[in-house]
Protein backbone atom coordinates (compact mmCIF):
# COMPACT_ATOMS: atom_id res chain seq x y z
CA UNK A 1 0.00 0.00 0.00
CA UNK A 2 2.93 2.35 0.68
CA UNK A 3 4.07 1.96 -2.91
CA UNK A 4 0.60 2.99 -4.14
CA UNK A 5 0.57 6.03 -1.86
CA UNK A 6 4.05 7.07 -3.03
CA UNK A 7 2.96 6.77 -6.66
CA UNK A 8 -0.18 8.82 -5.96
CA UNK A 9 2.03 11.57 -4.51
CA UNK A 10 4.39 11.45 -7.48
CA UNK A 11 1.63 11.56 -10.11
CA UNK A 12 -0.21 14.37 -8.33
CA UNK A 13 2.95 16.45 -8.16
CA UNK A 14 3.60 15.75 -11.83
CA UNK A 15 0.14 17.05 -12.79
CA UNK A 16 1.25 20.55 -11.75
CA UNK A 17 -2.20 21.61 -10.53
CA UNK A 18 -4.81 20.70 -7.95
CA UNK A 19 -6.80 17.66 -9.02
CA UNK A 20 -10.39 17.06 -7.89
CA UNK A 21 -11.86 13.58 -7.79
CA UNK A 22 -15.47 12.90 -6.87
CA UNK A 23 -16.51 9.81 -4.94
CA UNK A 24 -20.07 9.38 -6.15
CA UNK A 25 -21.17 6.79 -3.60
CA UNK A 26 -22.03 7.58 0.02
CA UNK A 27 -20.52 4.27 1.10
CA UNK A 28 -17.22 5.43 -0.40
CA UNK A 29 -17.52 8.71 1.50
CA UNK A 30 -17.84 6.85 4.80
CA UNK A 31 -15.04 4.39 3.93
CA UNK A 32 -12.68 7.24 3.01
CA UNK A 33 -13.27 8.86 6.40
CA UNK A 34 -13.20 5.62 8.40
CA UNK A 35 -9.88 4.50 6.94
CA UNK A 36 -8.23 7.93 7.03
CA UNK A 37 -7.65 7.98 3.27
CA UNK A 38 -7.47 11.78 3.08
CA UNK A 39 -4.63 11.84 5.62
CA UNK A 40 -2.29 9.97 3.27
CA UNK A 41 -3.10 11.92 0.11
CA UNK A 42 -0.98 14.83 -1.18
CA UNK A 43 -2.12 18.43 -0.78
CA UNK A 44 -2.78 18.83 -4.49
CA UNK A 45 -5.42 16.09 -4.53
CA UNK A 46 -8.96 16.80 -3.33
CA UNK A 47 -11.75 14.28 -2.82
CA UNK A 48 -15.26 15.66 -3.27
CA UNK A 49 -18.48 13.98 -2.24
CA UNK A 50 -21.22 13.53 -4.84
CA UNK A 51 -24.95 12.73 -5.03
CA UNK A 52 -24.58 9.04 -4.16
CA UNK A 53 -26.55 8.99 -0.92
CA UNK A 54 -30.20 8.07 -1.69
CA UNK A 55 -31.45 9.62 1.55
CA UNK A 56 -29.67 12.90 0.78
CA UNK A 57 -31.12 13.32 -2.71
CA UNK A 58 -34.73 12.49 -1.78
CA UNK A 59 -36.53 15.74 -2.45
CA UNK A 60 -38.63 17.76 -0.04
CA UNK A 61 -41.64 17.09 -2.27
CA UNK A 62 -41.11 13.33 -2.00
CA UNK A 63 -40.91 13.50 1.78
CA UNK A 64 -44.02 15.69 1.92
CA UNK A 65 -45.87 13.22 -0.28
CA UNK A 66 -44.79 10.28 1.90
CA UNK A 67 -46.06 12.15 4.96
CA UNK A 68 -49.38 12.83 3.20
CA UNK A 69 -49.69 9.13 2.34
CA UNK A 70 -49.01 8.17 5.95
CA UNK A 71 -51.95 10.32 7.02
CA UNK A 72 -54.46 8.51 4.80
CA UNK A 73 -57.16 6.55 6.72
CA UNK A 74 -56.53 2.81 7.20
CA UNK A 75 -53.01 3.17 5.83
CA UNK A 76 -49.61 2.03 7.08
CA UNK A 77 -46.50 3.65 5.63
CA UNK A 78 -43.43 1.38 5.73
CA UNK A 79 -39.97 2.88 5.28
CA UNK A 80 -36.29 2.40 6.04
CA UNK A 81 -35.04 3.94 9.28
CA UNK A 82 -32.91 6.66 7.67
CA UNK A 83 -35.92 8.10 5.88
CA UNK A 84 -37.70 8.84 9.15
CA UNK A 85 -35.60 11.95 9.88
CA UNK A 86 -35.32 13.41 6.38
CA UNK A 87 -36.79 16.93 6.57
CA UNK A 88 -39.77 17.88 4.46
CA UNK A 89 -41.51 21.25 4.35
CA UNK A 90 -43.13 20.93 7.74
CA UNK A 91 -41.33 18.16 9.59
CA UNK A 92 -40.40 14.54 9.01
CA UNK A 93 -41.97 11.09 9.30
CA UNK A 94 -41.23 10.93 13.03
CA UNK A 95 -43.31 14.09 13.41
CA UNK A 96 -46.09 12.52 11.32
CA UNK A 97 -46.05 9.44 13.56
CA UNK A 98 -46.30 11.63 16.66
CA UNK A 99 -49.40 13.20 15.10
CA UNK A 100 -51.11 9.83 14.70
CA UNK A 101 -49.84 8.46 11.40
CA UNK A 102 -49.02 4.75 11.35
CA UNK A 103 -45.41 4.83 10.13
CA UNK A 104 -43.30 1.73 10.63
CA UNK A 105 -39.62 1.06 10.09
CA UNK A 106 -38.76 -2.01 8.00
CA UNK A 107 -35.42 -3.51 7.05
CA UNK A 108 -36.30 -4.82 3.60
CA UNK A 109 -39.06 -4.63 0.97
CA UNK A 110 -40.02 -8.17 2.03
CA UNK A 111 -40.81 -6.87 5.53
CA UNK A 112 -43.23 -4.37 3.99
CA UNK A 113 -45.00 -7.08 2.00
CA UNK A 114 -45.28 -9.25 5.11
CA UNK A 115 -46.78 -6.26 6.90
CA UNK A 116 -49.47 -6.07 4.21
CA UNK A 117 -50.20 -9.80 4.46
CA UNK A 118 -50.60 -9.55 8.25
CA UNK A 119 -52.90 -6.50 7.96
CA UNK A 120 -55.37 -7.34 5.16
CA UNK A 121 -57.80 -4.63 6.29
CA UNK A 122 -55.16 -1.88 5.95
CA UNK A 123 -53.35 -0.54 2.90
CA UNK A 124 -49.58 -0.76 3.28
CA UNK A 125 -47.50 1.73 1.30
CA UNK A 126 -43.78 1.00 1.00
CA UNK A 127 -41.73 4.19 0.58
CA UNK A 128 -39.33 2.75 -2.01
CA UNK A 129 -36.05 4.67 -2.03
CA UNK A 130 -32.57 3.93 -3.31
CA UNK A 131 -30.58 3.55 -6.51
CA UNK A 132 -30.15 0.66 -8.94
CA UNK A 133 -28.97 -1.54 -6.07
CA UNK A 134 -32.34 -1.66 -4.29
CA UNK A 135 -34.80 -1.33 -7.19
CA UNK A 136 -34.41 -5.00 -8.29
CA UNK A 137 -35.40 -6.05 -4.76
CA UNK A 138 -38.57 -3.96 -4.97
CA UNK A 139 -39.32 -5.43 -8.40
CA UNK A 140 -38.93 -8.92 -6.94
CA UNK A 141 -41.34 -8.06 -4.12
CA UNK A 142 -43.90 -6.82 -6.64
CA UNK A 143 -43.56 -10.14 -8.43
CA UNK A 144 -44.16 -11.94 -5.13
CA UNK A 145 -47.16 -9.71 -4.36
CA UNK A 146 -48.63 -10.68 -7.72
CA UNK A 147 -48.09 -14.39 -7.10
CA UNK A 148 -49.72 -14.18 -3.66
CA UNK A 149 -52.44 -11.82 -4.92
CA UNK A 150 -51.81 -9.30 -2.14
CA UNK A 151 -54.31 -6.57 -2.94
CA UNK A 152 -53.46 -4.09 -0.17
CA UNK A 153 -49.74 -3.65 -0.96
CA UNK A 154 -48.64 -0.42 -2.65
CA UNK A 155 -45.34 1.31 -3.29
CA UNK A 156 -44.37 4.93 -3.57
CA UNK A 157 -41.31 4.79 -5.82
CA UNK A 158 -38.70 7.50 -5.54
CA UNK A 159 -35.96 5.27 -6.93
CA UNK A 160 -33.22 7.15 -8.73
CA UNK A 161 -30.64 6.28 -11.39
CA UNK A 162 -26.99 7.26 -10.99
CA UNK A 163 -25.73 7.78 -14.60
CA UNK A 164 -28.22 10.57 -15.48
CA UNK A 165 -27.21 12.44 -12.31
CA UNK A 166 -23.56 12.29 -13.37
CA UNK A 167 -24.48 13.67 -16.78
CA UNK A 168 -26.30 16.53 -15.04
CA UNK A 169 -23.18 17.29 -12.98
CA UNK A 170 -20.95 17.24 -16.03
CA UNK A 171 -23.15 19.78 -17.81
CA UNK A 172 -23.17 22.07 -14.75
CA UNK A 173 -20.65 24.87 -15.27
CA UNK A 174 -20.13 25.23 -11.50
CA UNK A 175 -18.99 21.63 -11.06
CA UNK A 176 -15.24 21.16 -11.51
CA UNK A 177 -14.26 17.49 -11.40
CA UNK A 178 -11.22 15.81 -12.99
CA UNK A 179 -12.36 12.21 -12.50
CA UNK A 180 -14.97 9.98 -10.87
CA UNK A 181 -14.68 7.22 -8.30
CA UNK A 182 -17.75 5.30 -9.44
CA UNK A 183 -20.01 3.31 -7.07
CA UNK A 184 -19.27 -0.36 -6.61
CA UNK A 185 -22.69 -1.59 -5.45
CA UNK A 186 -24.68 0.13 -8.20
CA UNK A 187 -22.20 -1.07 -10.79
CA UNK A 188 -22.67 -4.72 -9.83
CA UNK A 189 -26.19 -4.27 -11.21
CA UNK A 190 -25.68 -2.02 -14.25
CA UNK A 191 -22.06 -2.79 -15.23
CA UNK A 192 -19.68 -0.20 -16.72
CA UNK A 193 -21.48 0.48 -19.99
CA UNK A 194 -23.98 3.13 -18.75
CA UNK A 195 -21.03 5.30 -17.64
CA UNK A 196 -19.19 5.31 -20.96
CA UNK A 197 -20.55 8.75 -21.85
CA UNK A 198 -18.37 10.23 -19.08
CA UNK A 199 -15.20 9.50 -21.04
CA UNK A 200 -16.69 9.59 -24.55
CA UNK A 201 -18.70 12.83 -24.32
CA UNK A 202 -16.87 14.74 -21.58
CA UNK A 203 -13.30 13.43 -21.68
CA UNK A 204 -13.27 12.58 -17.97
CA UNK A 205 -11.73 9.40 -16.55
CA UNK A 206 -13.78 7.16 -14.28
CA UNK A 207 -13.02 4.04 -12.24
CA UNK A 208 -15.54 1.65 -10.66
CA UNK A 209 -14.03 1.08 -7.24
CA UNK A 210 -14.48 -1.25 -4.26
CA UNK A 211 -14.70 -0.22 -0.63
CA UNK A 212 -11.59 -1.53 1.13
CA UNK A 213 -8.70 0.93 1.69
CA UNK A 214 -6.62 -0.83 -0.95
CA UNK A 215 -9.52 -0.65 -3.39
CA UNK A 216 -9.96 3.09 -2.93
CA UNK A 217 -6.26 3.88 -3.19
CA UNK A 218 -5.95 1.72 -6.29
CA UNK A 219 -8.99 3.43 -7.83
CA UNK A 220 -7.42 6.83 -7.15
CA UNK A 221 -4.14 5.66 -8.67
CA UNK A 222 -5.91 4.39 -11.80
CA UNK A 223 -7.64 7.76 -12.19
CA UNK A 224 -4.37 9.68 -11.77
CA UNK A 225 -2.65 7.56 -14.41
CA UNK A 226 -5.42 8.43 -16.86
CA UNK A 227 -5.28 12.12 -15.99
CA UNK A 228 -1.50 12.39 -16.28
CA UNK A 229 -1.46 10.50 -19.60
CA UNK A 230 -4.37 12.67 -20.83
CA UNK A 231 -6.55 9.64 -21.43
CA UNK A 232 -10.18 9.01 -20.51
CA UNK A 233 -11.93 5.68 -20.12
CA UNK A 234 -14.18 3.80 -17.72
CA UNK A 235 -12.08 1.22 -15.87
CA UNK A 236 -13.10 -1.45 -13.38
CA UNK A 237 -11.01 -1.73 -10.24
CA UNK A 238 -13.75 -3.72 -8.44
CA UNK A 239 -13.38 -6.72 -10.74
CA UNK A 240 -14.27 -9.27 -8.08
CA UNK A 241 -17.86 -7.99 -8.14
CA UNK A 242 -18.42 -5.96 -11.33
CA UNK A 243 -18.56 -7.40 -14.83
CA UNK A 244 -19.34 -6.01 -18.24
CA UNK A 245 -23.05 -6.23 -18.89
CA UNK A 246 -23.83 -6.08 -15.19
CA UNK A 247 -26.42 -8.37 -13.62
CA UNK A 248 -28.75 -9.12 -16.50
CA UNK A 249 -31.43 -10.82 -14.37
CA UNK A 250 -31.60 -7.87 -12.00
CA UNK A 251 -31.85 -5.44 -14.92
CA UNK A 252 -34.62 -7.51 -16.49
CA UNK A 253 -36.60 -7.30 -13.25
CA UNK A 254 -36.20 -3.52 -13.18
CA UNK A 255 -37.22 -3.20 -16.82
CA UNK A 256 -40.24 -5.47 -16.32
CA UNK A 257 -41.82 -3.37 -13.57
CA UNK A 258 -40.35 0.11 -13.96
CA UNK A 259 -39.81 2.76 -16.59
CA UNK A 260 -37.53 5.78 -16.55
CA UNK A 261 -39.08 9.11 -15.63
CA UNK A 262 -37.96 12.64 -14.81
CA UNK A 263 -37.59 13.22 -11.06
CA UNK A 264 -36.44 15.98 -8.73
CA UNK A 265 -33.14 15.50 -6.88
CA UNK A 266 -32.67 17.50 -3.70
CA UNK A 267 -30.10 20.21 -4.32
CA UNK A 268 -29.71 19.40 -8.01
CA UNK A 269 -33.13 19.86 -9.57
CA UNK A 270 -35.18 17.85 -12.04
CA UNK A 271 -33.12 15.43 -14.12
CA UNK A 272 -34.69 13.76 -17.19
CA UNK A 273 -35.00 9.96 -17.12
CA UNK A 274 -33.27 9.75 -13.73
CA UNK A 275 -36.03 8.03 -11.76
CA UNK A 276 -38.12 4.88 -11.89
CA UNK A 277 -41.90 4.85 -11.93
CA UNK A 278 -44.13 1.80 -12.16
CA UNK A 279 -45.28 0.79 -15.60
CA UNK A 280 -48.95 1.32 -16.36
CA UNK A 281 -49.76 -2.40 -16.25
CA UNK A 282 -48.77 -2.42 -12.56
CA UNK A 283 -50.63 0.75 -11.61
CA UNK A 284 -52.67 -1.10 -8.97
CA UNK A 285 -49.46 -1.17 -6.90
CA UNK A 286 -48.71 2.55 -7.44
CA UNK A 287 -49.64 4.66 -4.42
CA UNK A 288 -49.50 7.87 -6.48
CA UNK A 289 -52.26 6.54 -8.75
CA UNK A 290 -54.42 5.03 -6.02
CA UNK A 291 -54.31 8.15 -3.82
CA UNK A 292 -54.47 11.88 -4.43
CA UNK A 293 -50.87 12.84 -3.66
CA UNK A 294 -50.75 16.52 -4.56
CA UNK A 295 -48.73 18.50 -2.00
CA UNK A 296 -47.61 22.10 -1.57
CA UNK A 297 -43.92 22.03 -0.73
CA UNK A 298 -41.56 24.72 0.45
CA UNK A 299 -38.09 25.30 -1.05
CA UNK A 300 -34.87 24.24 0.65
CA UNK A 301 -33.87 26.30 3.72
CA UNK A 302 -32.02 29.32 2.36
CA UNK A 303 -28.90 28.97 4.48
CA UNK A 304 -28.54 25.21 3.87
CA UNK A 305 -25.72 24.27 1.48
CA UNK A 306 -26.86 20.68 0.94
CA UNK A 307 -27.28 21.27 -2.79
CA UNK A 308 -23.74 22.58 -3.21
CA UNK A 309 -22.37 19.70 -1.14
CA UNK A 310 -24.18 17.12 -3.29
CA UNK A 311 -22.72 18.73 -6.42
CA UNK A 312 -19.18 18.85 -5.05
CA UNK A 313 -19.10 22.65 -5.07
CA UNK A 314 -18.74 23.00 -1.29
CA UNK A 315 -17.38 20.92 1.53
CA UNK A 316 -19.78 20.50 4.49
CA UNK A 317 -17.77 22.78 6.87
CA UNK A 318 -18.30 25.63 4.39
CA UNK A 319 -22.05 25.56 5.08
CA UNK A 320 -22.95 28.30 7.61
CA UNK A 321 -25.27 25.88 9.44
CA UNK A 322 -22.80 22.99 9.75
CA UNK A 323 -22.31 21.84 13.37
CA UNK A 324 -24.28 24.89 14.54
CA UNK A 325 -27.96 24.79 13.68
CA UNK A 326 -27.49 21.58 11.68
CA UNK A 327 -26.30 18.47 13.55
CA UNK A 328 -27.13 14.75 13.31
CA UNK A 329 -29.51 15.16 16.26
CA UNK A 330 -31.27 18.11 14.64
CA UNK A 331 -30.61 18.06 10.87
CA UNK A 332 -31.65 21.00 8.73
CA UNK A 333 -30.49 19.41 5.48
CA UNK A 334 -30.76 15.80 4.31
CA UNK A 335 -26.96 15.47 4.01
CA UNK A 336 -26.77 15.45 7.82
CA UNK A 337 -29.35 12.65 8.23
CA UNK A 338 -27.93 9.44 6.81
CA UNK A 339 -24.66 7.91 7.97
CA UNK A 340 -23.73 7.96 4.26
CA UNK A 341 -24.38 11.68 3.98
CA UNK A 342 -21.31 13.83 3.48
CA UNK A 343 -22.26 16.30 6.24
CA UNK A 344 -22.92 13.50 8.74
CA UNK A 345 -19.57 11.90 7.88
CA UNK A 346 -17.68 15.18 8.27
CA UNK A 347 -19.44 15.78 11.59
CA UNK A 348 -18.63 12.30 12.93
CA UNK A 349 -14.95 12.31 11.98
CA UNK A 350 -14.03 16.00 12.28
CA UNK A 351 -16.08 17.34 15.20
Amino acid sequence: MKEMIDTIHRLTKGAGRTLKLMEVCGTHTVAIFRHGIRSVLPEGLELLSGPGCPVCVTSIEDVDRAIALSMKPDTILATFGDMMRVPGSRGNLYNARSEGADVRIVYSPHDALELAIRNPDRRVVFFATGFETTSPLVAAILYEAQLKDVKNFLIYSVHKLVPPALRALLTDSEVKVDGFILPGHVSTIIGPEPYEFIARDFGKPAVITGFEPEDILQGILMLLRQIVSEEASVEIQYRRAVRRGGNRKAMEMIERYFQACSVHWRGIGTIPDSGLSLRQEYERFDATRVFDTEVQSSPEPKACSCGEVLRGIKRPPECPLFAKRCTPDSPVGACMVSTEGSCAAYYKYFI
